[in-house]
């Protein structure tokens, strides 16, 4: 009887997601879709002058809609969402870091957003746009790393962090089936998003609307998977991205990896606080024009919880480029 009923649910919340998928697919996305060589990548500008900051996102994350109306006051902003996030197609091609740039450029160009840019890079974006940066120096004037990470930290991770990635891979997976079974959708209609992470309150309804539209779909946990299943191979790729003179970079570290809560109550913080403390002296090592900002009430996700740092550092950077 019991299984009976649990299976009647499970069909009603797989209908369910597959009807407001569908209805949400009847929207057009904000911006526009850039073919960028037989798939589509999803762009979206705000803003009317100045250098352009471009928005790197997180492993899984697409977190610049947070970030948007308020950097939009202060310059050109371009936000796009990375290949399998958001209204993006899947990739055919790996997802690395050199993969990711190809795809960046690519876009740009195409949808002739001009330089000079700015790049954030949040977590594994600072990957991304430190790859940028050291293929195409002539288009990049800075880059704020949030609590970015470095390559030589991150592969000689102890052996029980490399536990904490596949820890964080199984959940992935877990919540791959989730999104398909509706699981996910109806955690978000309920507010589960807010409760695990309580600082998404003080953002409007509408500027979240696109980040949990694509947490409720399966390409955006299959592609969170792809990312850390090559991140080591990103972090080799990133080695070549380590000398870059005087170019201004702002490096903004957090206070910790994560707040304490029930959620972190059994996972390595120490070892992954001791981790970061490690990356951030390596981080600091790569211009000689690189400053530190300190997020002090931030964990990991600074975007959330101090994003108010990340636009003080993109304005120490224009202020710069209004200098030079």
């Amino acid at each position: 009887m019991l299984s009976s009923i649990n299976s009647v649910i499970l069909l009603a919340t797989t209908c369910y997601q597959a009807i407001a998928s569908l209805i949400e697919d009847r929207h057009l996305p904000p911006g526009q879709l850039i073919d960028v060589g037989g798939y589509n990548l999803h762009l979206y500008t705000a803003g009317l002058s100045g250098p352009t900051v471009i928005l790197e996102h997180s492993l899984g994350g697409i977190e610049g809609y947070l970030l948007l109306p308020e950097i939009a006051k202060l310059t050109r902003v371009c936000i796009y969402d990375r290949a399998g996030y958001g209204w993006s197609d899947h990739s055919p091609y790996p997802r690395t870091s050199k993969q990711i740039v190809a795809e960046l450029d690519y876009l740009l160009t195409q949808a002739k957003i001009e330089p000079p840019y700015i790049l954030v890079g949040n977590s594994f974006g600072s990957y991304n746009v430190r790859l940028y940066a050291k293929r195409f120096p002539e288009k990049v004037v800075g880059m704020v790393l949030t609590d970015g990470l470095h390559e030589t930290a991150m592969l000689e991770m102890p052996i029980h962090l490399q536990c904490l990635k596949l820890f964080f891979l199984s959940g992935f997976v877990m919540s791959f089936l989730g999104s398909i079974l509706g699981i996910v959708r109806l955690l978000k209609v309920i507010g589960t998003f807010e409760v695990i992470k309580r600082e998404l309150v003080k953002f409007p309804k509408e500027t979240l609307k696109p980040i949990k539209r694509s947490f409720c779909r399966p390409k955006h946990w299959i592609t969170m998977s792809r990312e850390i299943l090559n991140l080591d191979t990103s972090s080799r790729q990133v080695q070549s991205a380590n000398h870059y003179g005087a170019l201004p970079i702002v490096s903004i570290k957090a206070n910790t990896f994560f707040h304490a809560s029930p959620w972190t109550l059994f996972l390595p913080m120490a070892a992954a606080n001791r981790l970061r403390e490690q990356m951030h002296s390596e981080i600091l090592q790569l211009s000689t024009n690189c400053v530190q900002i300190q997020a002090d009430r931030s964990g990991h996700f600074v975007w959330i919880d101090q994003p108010e740092s990340i636009l003080t550092a993109i304005l120490i950077l224009l202020e710069n480029s209004d200098r030079n």
